[in-house]
């Protein structure tokens, strides 16, 4: 296969999903996030300075690989990656927030153009996985939820691609939904557990959203428990991301109510 594709001149094409390779001890190096790398084993060196997220690894063990086969240049390119925004029960880290995450530092280091370790400089044309949500996949809920896009044309998060003026659609409307009018507040559901809450809360005090308030001596900090603390900042980034229906979406763990939340000196945002 590599020989013919040397000879016509086509490129390789990967499907490096860190995903797949997660687990929560390497969250950070799964999702471009800052960490202090890990330990190569077999060559005996430290790779912190080298590898700080695992799709640079990915890549470069195919690299090795084809290297071996004695065809180091033929281009590879990364046909599929991307991160669901929900997923089955057990799987907490399928949620929008991580999803969010990893489409934007992908975005990034592919931008960036610095290449991997043992590829500097090499650009790699990249896909993201996928435009849509497919219901019909799966058997597992992961499957269906890759999409940046629901079925009906809606972001499933937003990672910043509607930014500028659009332009005018030829069929089904491709904007975000419209802001919401009125006062509105956003809230977790009843059912979501602590974990997903506090995913929440490290996402929203980590993307720029006022969260002194519930710190200790703050506005809101009493009552000192999760799903109040939840409560208050996925309101916050809710308001102050456009008041759209999907800035409460938070993995389907937040939900629009008309009630304000407001407590004592505690004012929710509207």
């Amino acid at each position: 296969m590599l020989q013919f594709l040397r000879k016509t001149k086509a490129g390789f094409m990967v499907n490096p999903y860190t995903y797949f390779g997660y687990s929560p001890a390497y969250a950070d190096f799964c999702l471009f996030k800052p960490n202090a790398g890990l330990f190569d084993n077999a060559t005996g060196k430290k790779i912190s300075q080298l590898y700080t997220n695992q799709l640079d690894q990915l890549l470069d063990a195919v690299y090795v690989s084809m290297k071996k086969l004695g065809y180091p240049n033929v281009e590879i390119i990364v046909a599929e990656t991307g991160w669901p925004s929900g997923g089955d029960p057990q799987n907490t880290h399928a949620n929008p927030v991580n999803a969010a995450a990893y489409n934007d530092g992908l975005l990034k280091k592919v931008a960036s153009g610095v290449g991997t370790p043992l590829m500097p400089g090499r650009k790699f044309k990249t896909y993201i996985f996928s435009l849509f949500n497919e219901n019909l996949k799966g058997p597992s809920l992961d499957e269906k939820n890759f999409g940046l896009f629901r079925p009906d044309f809606t972001p499933a998060y937003d990672i910043g691609i509607l930014r500028g003026p659009q332009k005018e659609p030829t069929g089904p409307s491709l904007e975000p939904a419209a802001p919401a009018k009125g006062k509105k507040w956003c809230v977790p559901k009843p059912n979501v557990s602590t974990a997903a809450l506090q995913s929440n809360i490290d996402y929203v005090c980590s993307h720029g959203t006022d969260c002194r308030p519930i710190q200790a001596g703050g506005a809101c900090f009493q009552p000192n428990n999760v799903r109040a603390h939840a409560a208050y900042v996925m309101n916050s980034f809710y308001q102050t991301n456009g008041r759209n229906d999907f800035n409460c979406d938070f993995a389907k763990s937040g939900v629009i109510t008309f009630s304000d939340p407001s407590k004592g000196s505690c004012k929710y945002l509207s």
